[in-house]
């Protein structure tokens, strides 16, 4: 829906500075529902600290009052801020480069190598293609042709999340 693209388009570019001068980066902006919609704000602590309660409450405030005066979205809706999560959504040509080395799930728009679905290791991102290796092949996915990607939770991305227990 063109509409809701636009929509959530004006609520990234409305809220993107307030939460960086928060400490916070927006990871992704998501409208659903129908006659009741949920606004969707996810973000991130942009010092790799772990995202509490407390943080997604100071977010809702600051953006629901912002969003009060712009009003970018016409009719009600429902405002759900949250973290990524450790199995996050990749929205970001970054978060490839970043998450490089872990399981990932990939939907395309249209086929990419007779298919539009691929589970693998993420290889990083070269020349606008994400690399991604499933169990037979090493595939580049136009970065352009992704419309859903998330990391798949395994114990290693579990081990790389949670921080070392301090010993004495």
């Amino acid at each position: 829906m063109a509409f809701e693209g636009s929509a959530t388009g004006r609520v990234a570019q409305e809220i993107s500075p307030a939460l960086e001068a928060m400490g916070y980066e927006l990871v992704r902006v998501h409208l659903s529902g129908g006659q009741h919609p949920t606004l969707q704000i996810m973000a991130e602590r942009r010092d790799g600290q772990a995202m509490t309660v407390d943080d997604c409450a100071r977010i809702s405030r600051d953006v629901s009052a912002l969003l009060d005066v712009s009003d970018p979205i016409p009719t009600a809706y429902t405002l759900e801020v949250s973290s990524p999560g450790i199995d996050r959504p990749l929205v970001r040509e970054a978060d490839y480069t970043r998450f490089a080395g872990f399981l990932a799930r990939l939907e395309t728009d249209q086929p990419v190598d007779g298919r539009r679905r691929f589970q693998g290791r993420l290889l990083g991102l070269e020349e606008g293609d994400v690399l991604v290796r499933t169990e037979k092949d090493t595939h580049r996915v136009p970065y352009a042709r992704i419309q859903r990607a998330k990391l798949v939770l395994t114990d290693d991305l579990i081990a790389a999340t949670v921080p070392p227990i301090a010993t004495n």
